[in-house]
């Protein structure tokens, strides 16, 4: 994983083969993106986020990967749901500049098992924030991202961003204990580090966020912590050290309905349940 900064200052870095890439289709002028709507963790990064039908009197909701949690890794198999929760955020502008700290009320959802998230919802509402501030949440896709797109990981903890291409999609990345399902690989260029860990990854056509930023492959290791590995539909396992993965987050929108309510049993959700 790209591992929280504790893990980091040892050592830097955690951030497949599946059906064959899809070609990008011409993509519309690049919108600009800062690191305006991220934010900072003690040990992570994440962001606020809205979902396609979110209002802007919902609570807003805070995204970073489920090995942030501040109560520790979620074990294979576990799922978290409405776990009460007082972590703050710091919520920088475009330019990077923190501007405010933001305060968890609750864990909406966390897991390591097929994805690696965590979901915070915050006290504040979306409105709230955009008046106090002028900051507003970045939005999810809900649509599948596509191999060749320009993308940009934005890390509030260590304000630095990341440009490449989604490289490919992973049938499963294995790491250690945990399976990922369709990860997305980035071209070489991302190069991310520890502390990057719940990054978002930005369309930059659209400016939509359509993965977390989660593990990399450090050392050359086969499917060991810090060092994940591709796995195919057929088993063979493919190691590509140096390179970079991000967990897709289209799948989220369907599992929300109305206020930025979970409703793990809504119509297309298809995230664990517990």
């Amino acid at each position: 994983m790209n591992k929280p900064l504790l893990a980091a200052l040892t050592s830097l870095a955690i951030t497949g083969i599946g059906a064959a890439p899809v070609v990008a289709a011409p993509q519309a002028k690049a919108v600009t993106v800062s690191y305006a709507g991220t934010v900072s963790l003690s040990n992570c990064s994440g962001s606020v986020v809205r979902l396609p039908g979110s209002a802007d009197s919902d609570p807003a909701l805070v995204l970073s990967n489920g090995h942030c949690l501040e109560t520790g890794f979620p074990a294979p198999g576990q799922v978290i749901t409405g776990q009460s929760s007082s972590r703050t955020f710091g919520l920088l502008n475009s330019a990077g500049t923190k501007v405010a700290t933001l305060r968890a009320n609750q864990v909406v959802y966390s897991t390591m098992t097929d994805t690696d998230v965590t979901i915070y919802r915050l006290t504040s509402t979306y409105a709230q924030i955009k008046s106090a501030y002028g900051i507003s949440a970045l939005t999810l896709n809900d649509s599948h991202p596509v191999a060749g797109t320009a993308i940009k990981v934005v890390s509030g903890y260590w304000k630095r961003t990341y440009s490449c291409n989604v490289d490919g999609f992973v049938y499963r990345l294995k790491e250690g204990s945990w399976t990922w399902k369709d990860s997305l690989r980035y071209t070489s260029a991302c190069d991310t580090i520890g502390g990057t860990s719940g990054s978002p990854v930005i369309d930059t056509a659209t400016g939509k966020v359509i993965a977390v930023n989660n593990t990399g492959n450090e050392d050359g290791g086969r499917c060991t912590d810090n060092n994940p590995c591709e796995v195919d539909q057929s088993g063979n396992v493919t190691v590509r050290q140096g390179i970079n993965y991000a967990e897709e987050t289209y799948q989220i929108p369907a599992c929300f309905t109305t206020g930025n309510t979970l409703n793990l049993n809504a119509a297309g959700c298809t995230l664990p349940r517990p």
